[in-house]
C-alpha cells in the first residue's frame, strides 16, 4: 500500500469494528477527499457516518468536540494543515481543555487528520508545518507517520485513543518516499519493505519511537519526510549516523532518544517547520538538559526558514541534501 491506501485502510478498518466512528470534513464523501485517502467509505457506511461538510474549519472542529462529548469518535479532515488555524480556538480551548474543566466527565475522543509540509510546489497556503503549535498544548497528542505502515498502525492507536489526537500526515510522501532529490525521478512505495501493510487491524502504541537506521557516530532526531531524506543524505555521505523517527511528537519517547544520544555523543535534529519555536527547540533542550555530559559537539538544527514557504525558492527553504550535508560536516568535526 502507499500511504494514501494505509490510511484508507486504517478508517476503514475501524469504522468496521466501531460504530461510532465518524469520518468527516470537505468533500470526504462522495469525492473521496482531496487525496483520495476518504474514496469509498461513505459508499461503504452511508452519508450518516461519512459526510462533507461546509467550508467551515472551527464549525468541523467544533461539531466534532460535541460529537466526542456525546459518546462518538469522530475523525474530521482538515483538508490542508494551511488551513487548520480558524479552528485554533476550538481546539486549544476546548478539545484540548474538556476532559480537565469537566473533572472526567466528559472527553474529546476526536482524531484530526491533515495533510502537512511542503515539496509538491503548493506555495505559502498550502505546505505549512504547524505541529510545532500543537505540541505547545496540554491535552493534544501530536502524530506524524513516515511510512504507509505506521500511518495505519498510528491512526487506528490515534482513533481509539480518549484524547485528542492531531494527525499529521506528510503529503510530499504519500504515494512514494522523498530523498530531498527534486530533480531525480519520482519513487513509488512499491519496493519498500514499510509498504507491505496488513489489510486488518493492528495498532502502533503513540508515544515510541522507531530506530530506522542504527548508528554509532552520531543521532538524528527526524519525523515524516525528513526520516527519508536524512536517510538518503547519510548513506550518500557514508556516515555512521542511527536515525530516529519520532512519529509522535507528543507524548514524546525520551527514553529512546536519551538512550541513542548517550551511545553517540552527537546530536543533530531535522524538522521542515520554520525554526523559531519550532519542535528542534524543545528536542534541543530536552537533549541538552539530559545529555550535556555525554555531548562531544553541539546540537545541530536543520530546519525551514522564519518566512512563509515561498513558493519559487521552495527547495531553497526545504531542509534538503545540501544543508543537512552540511550540517553533518558541521556536527562530525567538531
Amino acid at each position: 500500500m502507499n500511504m494514501i491506501q494505509a490510511i484508507n485502510s486504517a478508517l476503514d478498518v475501524m469504522m468496521g469494528r466501531d460504530p461510532d466512528v465518524i469520518v468527516m470534513g470537505e468533500d470526504v464523501g462522495y469525492f473521496g477527499g482531496v487525496f483520495r485517502a476518504t474514496a469509498g467509505l461513505q459508499k461503504k457506511y452511508g452519508k450518516t457516518r461519512v459526510f462533507d461538510t461546509p467550508i467551515t474549519e472551527t464549525g468541523i472542529v467544533g461539531v466534532a468536540i460535541g460529537m466526542g462529548a456525546y459518546g462518538l469518535r469522530p475523525v474530521p479532515e482538515i483538508q490542508f494543515a494551511d488551513y487548520i488555524y480558524p479552528a485554533l480556538d476550538q481546539l486549544v480551548s476546548e478539545a484540548a481543555r474538556l476532559r480537565y474543566r469537566s473533572a472526567g466527565e466528559f472527553i474529546a475522543p476526536m482524531t484530526v487528520r491533515s495533510p502537512f509540509g511542503g515539496g509538491i510546489f503548493g506555495g505559502q497556503t498550502h505546505s505549512q508545518s504547524p505541529e510545532g503549535i500543537f505540541t505547545h498544548v496540554s491535552g493534544i497528542k501530536t502524530v506524524i507517520p513516515s511510512t504507509p505502515y505506521d500511518a495505519k498502525g498510528l491512526l487506528i492507536a490515534a482513533i481509539e485513543d480518549n484524547d485528542p489526537v492531531l494527525f499529521f500526515e506528510p503529503k510530499r510522501i504519500y504515494n512514494g518516499p522523498f530523498d530531498g532529490h527534486w530533480d531525480r525521478p519520482a519513487k513509488s512505495w512499491a519496493q519498500h519493505p514499510a509498504a507491505v501493510v496488513p489489510t486488518g487491524y493492528y495498532r502502533i502504541p503513540l508515544g515510541k519511537a522507531a530506530v530506522v537506521r542504527p548508528g554509532e557516530a552520531l543521532t538524528i532526531l527526524a519525523y515524516g519526510t525528513m526520516v527519508h531524506v536524512c536517510q538518503a543524505v547519510v548513506e550518500e555521505a557514508g556516515i555512521d549516523a542511527e536515525i530516529l523517527d519520532l512519529r509522535t511528537l507528543v507524548p514524546l519517547d525520551i527514553e529512546a532518544i536519551e538512550a541513542s544520544v548517550k551511545k553517540t555523543g552527537r546530536c543533530m535534529i531535522v524538522h521542515e517547520a520554520t525554526r523559531t519555536s519550532g519542535f528542534g527547540a524543545e528536542l534541543s533542550a530536552l537533549v541538552q538538559e539530559r545529555c550535556f555530559y555525554h555531548l562531544e559537539a553541539p546540537i545541530e538544527r536543520v530546519t525551514g526558514f522564519d518566512t512563509p514557504y515561498p513558493h519559487s525558492l521552495e527547495w531553497a527553504y526545504f531542509p534538503g541534501p545540501v544543508r543537512i550535508g552540511e550540517a553533518l560536516k558541521k556536527v562530525m568535526r567538531t
